[in-house]
């Protein structure tokens, strides 16, 4: 058996892409906008051995697989694959000259995580994040652009960029946390800086960022200073579970909470409550999955927990509206942001797919890979409704009084009005 076979067996005969192999396989149109490429049999034993998403993820990794072109015409095919079961002998016929000895599993790239210590201690959490977020600023802005912006953008139209559609998501967060002048606002998990920038320069609040990433605090510490927002803005290397200087009057999470843990998650609610002072709001804005019998989407052995967010969990958003009402906050609106998720990933596919050899050079060609893997699959899970993105308002009402307005007023006007920096 070829590869074009068993290629033939699974998805069928009709390929939207052309697909070649060591074995002189060579099937599909010439000139379809993506190219799968098996470069050796290397390729086969880590998908027989590790199969599902994490066989594939390592042999694209370590290069024994390549997607040329069009890298979503690639994964669309996941509902027409089902999972690769093979059997030995299916197995030596495709790898020819080897024996069943040789089936053994290869070693995984060095780039694959494993992390030490309970789950979601604050030691393996700041390993975790450092794992992910300390590979390099310049590499990150290859690919998230000026605004350095690591989280679902909002777009108003076909039209706005992602630097516009960033400031405008930290806009609408700003308008639902009701920021005025002086007051004080805690960003938890502050990435580099975004939200703390823009609602200091923008709604003349003190703001506070708290992140575990080394790189991360001194980047966004130096983008404060240059902008001028010293006065306003701090940036600390530290635990949400250390904060103990409210009363806050508002708190963002933004892209933070799916490094909880579904363990943590009473507590991590009952911190912020903690720290927020009555009436004052807190903005949750985190990845979802979907709703189903079990606990949190924790997948160790997963593509994303083995080489990008490792120890990461998506609870579905039922489970944190109750998590957060049950930690005393009123919850008062919520809202999917699902297809600007998939369109802010396709930003950062092109970004990264554009500056490919400059990421390369500032990491490695496995590093650059795992990154366009990720976001290109997780672009297609946002918009095959397999995952969401959510932002929660909520309050903590004191004696029944919230301090909401009667109706929400943050899309009054477009976004857009002051969300340039």
């Amino acid at each position: 058996m070829r590869v074009g076979e068993l290629v033939e067996q699974l998805i069928g005969r009709d390929l939207p892409i052309h697909v070649t192999a060591w074995d002189g396989t060579d099937l599909g149109p010439s000139d379809a906008p993506a190219s799968l490429v098996v470069r050796s049999p290397d390729a086969i034993r880590r998908i027989v051995t590790a199969p599902g998403e994490l066989g594939f993820a390592r042999a694209y990794v370590a290069g024994d697989v390549d997607i040329e072109g069009d890298i979503f015409e690639v994964l669309g095919l996941r509902d027409r694959l089902p999972e690769v079961k093979l059997t030995a002998g299916q197995v030596l016929r495709l790898i020819r000259g080897m024996s069943v000895a040789d089936l053994r599993p290869l070693p995984p790239p060095p780039e694959e995580i494993r992390l030490r210590g309970n789950r979601h201690s604050k030691e393996r959490d700041a390993a975790a994040i450092a794992a992910h977020y300390d590979v390099g600023n310049d590499f990150y802005e290859l690919f998230l652009g000026e605004t350095m912006t690591y989280s679902c953008a909002v777009f108003e139209d076909e039209d706005t960029a992602l630097d516009d559609a960033q400031a405008a998501k930290y806009e609408l967060i700003c308008r639902k946390l009701g920021l005025e002048p002086g007051m004080r606002l805690l960003d938890v998990g502050c990435g580099w800086g975004g939200m703390v920038i823009h609602a200091a320069r923008h709604h003349g609040v003190h703001a506070v960022g708290v992140t575990l990433s080394r790189a991360q605090q001194e980047l966004a510490s130096k983008r404060v200073s240059e902008a001028g927002l010293s006065d306003l803005v701090e940036v600390r290397l530290q635990d949400y579970r250390e904060v103990t200087d409210g009363p806050y009057d508002a708190i963002s999470s933004i892209g933070m909470f799916e490094h909880v843990g579904e363990a943590r998650t009473a507590e991590y609610f009952a911190n912020l409550h903690r720290l927020l002072r009555p009436q004052g709001r807190l903005l949750n804005h985190a990845i979802a999955r979907k709703p189903y019998k079990g606990r949190a989407a924790v997948h160790p052995r997963g593509f994303i927990h083995r080489y990008v967010f490792p120890d990461g969990e998506l609870l579905e958003v039922g489970s944190v509206v109750s998590a957060m009402q049950r930690a005393g906050f009123e919850v008062r609106h919520e809202e999917n942001l699902r297809e600007h998720y998939a369109r802010t990933l396709r930003h950062w596919v092109a970004n990264l797919e554009r500056n490919w050899h400059e990421a390369v050079a500032l990491t490695s060609e496995a590093r650059a890979r795992i990154w366009r893997l990720y976001m290109a699959g997780s672009a297609v899970l946002f918009e095959a409704n397999e995952i969401q993105i959510h932002q929660v308002l909520g309050t903590r009402s004191d004696g029944g009084v919230s301090a909401m307005p009667p109706r929400p007023t943050w899309d009054v006007e477009p976004l857009a009005r002051r969300s340039g920096d």
